[in-house]
């Protein structure tokens, strides 16, 4: 059976559940952050940019929109509130924060780089819960304010080697297939998916996404993203990237325990905007072409 008729056969076999009142004010109080309410995944999402994180990779000034902006997500289906979030954190905080999201309450479910000979370095903490949405939310809070705590003084900033701009939106969109938005500077295009975590649906608002941001000029450009795929997905998609010469900079998962398992590729690449986004098409296409065959690896008999 296809990775996706048996995603729609599991989602099928469970019995639709009406939305638990999730007490969003109180998440606001605690967390002292205004989010925002996605009614379509009927969750609950906040996010951080880290503006105060002064990061290059390559001499390239990142932004928030490429990959520097920590979130969380609330969902409450039934009795039971669920956090899912990915916190983005220097090297010296990681240990502080992870040991205040444990001794919360909170499910450490990934450590992990996003780019490669950035500096300084940084890593992305996946954190998960399932209870009261209060002792979630006060978990978080004690996360975020850790991590205020232990940020370590910026470095100097570093020149950019990349164009100055603009991009040309029609240029990036016709050669992606895909719409892409403007997000602080950035050119963004974000794909959901789904998968199953405590026997709840989470979508592209729980970090169920592949997105790819495409910033500086169209002669000289930078894209970086992230593709969430199947495990049957994952070497065609990690081909196409590399025969368009777009770094992979991690593989991993950011969920336990989830239903399909998925796997999370990190990357980055330089050229023109229209190169890198056939680079990111093309990657695309060998995912849904993986999809639509079965394992090359899986045993004749099916097992």
């Amino acid at each position: 059976m296809k990775i996706a008729a048996v995603l729609f056969f599991i989602l099928a076999s469970f019995p639709s559940l009406s939305l638990a009142a999730l007490n969003i004010a109180g998440i606001e109080n605690i967390t002292g952050l205004k989010g925002r309410y996605i009614e379509k995944e009927e969750v609950y999402r906040i996010t951080i940019p880290h503006e105060e994180l002064k990061v290059s990779a390559l001499g390239i000034s990142l932004t928030p929109p490429q990959g520097l902006t920590s979130w969380a997500g609330f969902k409450k289906p039934r009795d039971k509130a669920i956090l899912s979030g990915d916190i983005v954190l220097l090297e010296d905080q990681v240990n502080p924060v992870m040991s205040v999201a444990l001794d919360s309450g909170l499910s450490v479910t990934a450590l992990h780089n996003h780019f490669l000979r950035e500096s300084p370095r940084v890593m992305f903490m996946h954190i998960s819960g399932l209870g009261d949405e209060a002792v979630l939310a006060n978990g978080l809070k004690r996360v975020l304010d850790k991590m205020k705590e232990s940020l370590p003084a910026p470095p100097a900033p570093r020149r950019p080697r990349i164009g100055a701009g603009p991009l040309t939106q029609g240029v990036i969109e016709d050669a992606l297939g895909e719409k892409v938005e403007q997000s602080n500077g950035a050119l963004k295009a974000t794909l959901g998916r789904q998968t199953l975590l405590y026997g709840e649906v989470l979508g592209s608002s729980m970090g169920i996404n592949s997105w790819a941001a495409f910033a500086g000029s169209d002669k000289e450009a930078v894209v970086n993203g992230d593709f969430v795929v199947f495990e049957n997905e994952l070497q065609e998609v990690l081909k196409a990237l590399r025969a368009s010469n777009i770094e992979i900079t991690a593989i991993h998962n950011h969920l336990v325990m989830e239903v399909p398992r998925l796997v999370f590729i990190h990357y980055w690449g330089t050229g023109t905007s229209a190169g890198l986004a056939k680079g990111v098409r093309a990657a695309l296409e060998a995912q849904v072409k993986a999809r639509e065959e079965p394992p090359k690896h899986a045993a004749k008999d099916g097992r």
